[in-house]
């Protein structure tokens, strides 16, 4: 269980400002989908009791105003600031951003360096949180049957650009080069439009559970771009310009992410919907986080709070009621989040200036049947 410290509605600076009914419409859809027991995406811990309870009454009672939605989350939620680490109680904790690009591609490959989104091998086994199977490293999160019966982690990054699992699974479209294939697997999903006009929505299918690295990190440790100038431009220009062939700089940069995702190809896009995350639901822009779905249930609101680049280049206050909706390799601790920013270039080029700290506080639902106006 996180480090929790309970607090009151009034300890959170400009709750009252926020757009609650905003944030209430984004939880009773994730309310209906918890109580109808829907299909997550990816799994998270369940919701317990007390959550089913809450989103038994939103969806019997539902908010009409900002001032009933409001009403209702101090009325059936306790905020609980997330210690970031227990050893030192002032330390905060880390927000990035991310969005779904609309990029090009085709449906056969158009130039020798075009590469392919793979879909879902057929050999993939995933595991929950918490799940294992004999014989399997915890640290990894999904594996493959061998002929024997025994189980071994599914191949890694390196592995399968290298053909270990050729007839298991089959490319959905081609994008431009390895780096576009890379950085569609980061943020997770994608638009992407084909020569005549259509256009095609990726949804993350399960990745190889290899562990994740960063490799703007990794260029920023060895000095080859300086931390105040990372970003996903710069990473890309810094592969292309050392080459992606085999052994060729910019590969093995990417190589050293082990992690692979797979994806799920949608022709039919409503563009008023986000990207589906992690629990199976359209993610809403500026009010979706990705959370680490070994600690939290997903349609579990937030409170965070910090300074950031979120409108324009220049940090100014974001304190917003944010909902779990999604989760990602990368999003690893309690006190840690990723923001939805929408779709397109203008949300990529803002979830790419966020690497902040923030202040970080979970709304627990108060036990089943109490309610703290009664």
């Amino acid at each position: 269980m996180p480090d929790l410290t309970p607090l009151g509605f009034a300890d959170l600076p400009g709750f009252a400002d926020d757009d609650h009914a905003a944030a209430f419409a984004l939880f009773t859809r994730h309310a209906a989908a918890i109580l109808d027991d829907r299909r997550l995406l990816r799994e998270a811990m369940p919701a317990n009791a007390a959550l089913r309870e809450v989103c038994r009454r939103a969806l019997e009672n539902p908010a009409r105003t900002g001032a009933a939605a409001r009403l209702f989350f101090e009325s059936h939620f306790t905020p609980h600031r997330v210690q970031a680490n227990p050893e030192n109680r002032s330390a905060r904790g880390f927000v990035t951003g991310y969005y779904e690009p609309v990029i090009a591609g085709t449906l056969t490959p158009s130039s020798p360096e075009a590469a392919p989104i793979l879909g879902r091998p057929d050999d993939l086994i995933s595991l929950s949180p918490g799940e294992s199977l004999p014989g399997l490293d915890p640290a990894f999160s999904a594996a493959r049957r061998l002929a024997d019966g025994r189980c071994e982690p599914y191949p890694d990054r390196a592995a399968i650009e290298a053909g270990a699992i050729a007839g298991r699974t089959k490319p959905l479209v081609y994008l431009t080069d390895k780096v576009e294939v890379f950085f569609v697997q980061v943020q997770g999903s994608a638009r992407v439009t084909l020569p005549d006009g259509r256009s095609l929505r990726l949804t993350y299918a399960g990745r190889n559970g290899q562990p994740y690295t960063s490799i703007g990190r990794a260029l920023v440790e060895a000095g080859e771009i300086p931390a105040g100038d990372i970003g996903m431009d710069r990473v890309k220009a810094w592969i292309r310009a050392h080459g992606q062939g085999p052994g060729e700089a910019g590969s093995n940069l990417m190589l050293r992410n082990k992690s692979y995702v797979f994806f799920a190809r949608n022709d039919h896009i409503d563009p008023k919907m986000g990207p589906v995350g992690g629990a199976g639901l359209g993610l809403e822009p500026m009010r979706s986080i990705a959370i680490d779905r070994r600690i939290w249930s997903y349609g579990l609101p937030f409170w965070l709070a910090a300074d950031l680049p979120w409108q324009d280049a220049t940090p100014s206050a974001f304190r917003r009621l944010m909902i779990a909706g999604d989760t990602g390799s990368a999003i690893l601790g309690a006190a840690r989040a990723d923001l939805f920013f929408g779709s397109g270039t203008q949300a990529g080029q803002l979830a790419g200036g966020i690497r902040h700290a923030c202040d970080f506080t979970v709304l627990l639902p108060n036990a089943a049947g109490q309610d703290k106006n009664r």
